[in-house]
């Protein structure tokens, strides 16, 4: 293992916006990492220590997160995602090169994105209990209907009759445990809160296509690695093996004793499985 002391960051203009994003590592492949909600390209220094001689591993702050400074509004689709990854490529001097994708949690669902957009690049794709194998209902009412998003952003606002919904829900066994902390901890702070209203509303427009990613796994002969923890309650493991369904032959899925926080070194040796 070596340190990181190779590290480098930089920024790259993006309309208004200043995207921040880490890049690392000496090897002849290319690795774009995709981080989880609340977290930043830093989640994948870890990993870049392992691969320094095999990859050059890219992380990037997705809007309102990390170093990145947003400043186009509440919206980001997958197209912009395309733009800025070909954008940052173009500056670290990989205009046609191929790569492998990596997204953990939310990132899963840039991970995707990117593949749907341009399948004929992707060498890999390693999914990191991803986000994007099935549509939350509470995810779609909250931003892909404009009531529901005048309701969310009310409640981000408000938040009292929430609290009260949810404490009934968790007694009588409609939420389980592991939500109601989760939904709890981004709930109980007015920043928080409004990180949440910010971050989940200008992501809403990057929505994968699963049958057309399956297909494409299938003409490009894609590896898709999925990777969940058994003690999840947040990301089931389920929803990989009804993804898997028509492409198990490029798609594995394993499963390791772990919560939702699969990206960490102690996880390692799985994740380097992967590869």
């Amino acid at each position: 293992m070596v340190s990181d002391v190779h590290m480098q960051t930089a920024s790259i203009s993006f309309r208004h916006s200043q995207v921040h994003y880490s890049f690392d590592g000496n090897g002849p492949r290319l690795l774009l990492c995709f981080h989880g909600y609340g977290e930043s390209e830093e989640s994948f220094r870890f990993l870049e220590n392992y691969l320094h001689d095999d990859y050059r591993v890219v992380a990037i702050d997705l809007p309102f997160h990390g170093n990145t400074q947003w400043k186009d509004g509440l919206v980001f689709t997958s197209s912009d995602l395309q733009q800025l990854m070909q954008s940052i490529l173009s500056q670290l001097g990989y205009d046609d090169s191929r790569y492998t994708l990596m997204g953990f949690s939310m990132g899963g669902r840039m991970a995707l994105s990117l593949l749907q957009s341009a399948p004929e690049r992707v060498e890999r794709l390693i999914l990191l209990a991803p986000d994007g194998l099935k549509v939350n209902r509470w995810y779609w009412l909250a931003t892909q209907t404009w009531l529901g998003n005048q309701l969310f952003r009310f409640t981000m606002k408000h938040p009292r009759w929430f609290f009260v919904v949810l404490k009934i829900g968790n007694r009588m066994g409609l939420i389980n445990q592991s939500i109601y902390k989760f939904t709890g901890y981004y709930i109980n702070d007015e920043a928080i809160r409004m990180e949440l209203y910010h971050r989940w509303t200008c992501m809403r427009k990057i929505r994968p296509d699963l049958p057309t990613i399956q297909s494409l796994v299938r003409q490009y002969q894609i590896p898709v690695k999925l990777l969940y923890g058994g003690f999840d309650r947040i990301i089931l493991p389920k929803r990989g093996e009804k993804f898997r369904q028509g492409i198990e032959e490029y798609c594995t899925l394993e499963v390791i004793p772990a919560g939702h926080k699969v990206l960490q070194e102690k996880n390692v040796e799985a994740i380097l499985a992967l590869f």
